[in-house]
């Protein structure tokens, strides 16, 4: 389970640091692809693999929501591996599209990981606060 939040440095080469807690539980092999919000998310391979059940197989769907998706997941996906120091090569494309920089804001999701700009993330903290209550309350009114 990854629980938490986390600032590291991006070094001049794109490494990021994952924090010890997170590298015994990742393994060596990990996926990293773009998240529905502007962040980067990590996924040990057996949670990716349990995602990528979830979604329409191979072949051709339909359904141009689905197709959207899975463009936006799948392709933009890249497996890696942590290095000695527990560091993964942040891949440019999803650099930018996280908008990370030389920091970067690691969250424990439970079963996966999201990597924020700092900002964006201390900006997410500020909209989730001020929601929280009404998003609680809806899920109630759900059961």
């Amino acid at each position: 389970m990854f629980l938490g939040e986390y600032e590291y440095r991006v070094d001049s080469k794109g490494r990021l640091p994952l924090p010890p807690k997170f590298r015994q539980e990742l393994g060596a092999e990990l996926i990293l692809t773009r998240g529905i919000d502007t962040c980067i998310i990590v996924y040990p391979v057996v949670e990716w693999n349990r995602l990528a059940d979830t979604q329409p197989a191979a072949t051709i769907t339909l359904s141009q929501k689905k197709r959207k998706l899975n463009r936006h997941i799948f392709g933009a996906a890249f497996d890696l591996t942590l290095d000695r120091q527990g560091r993964i090569a942040l891949p440019p494309p999803l650099r930018r599209y996280a908008r990370i920089d030389n920091a970067a804001t690691i969250v424990g999701q439970n079963n996966y990981i999201e990597l924020w700009n700092p900002d964006l993330w201390n900006s997410e903290q500020v909209s989730v606060e001020e929601q929280v209550w009404q998003i609680t309350e809806s899920l109630e009114d759900q059961q």
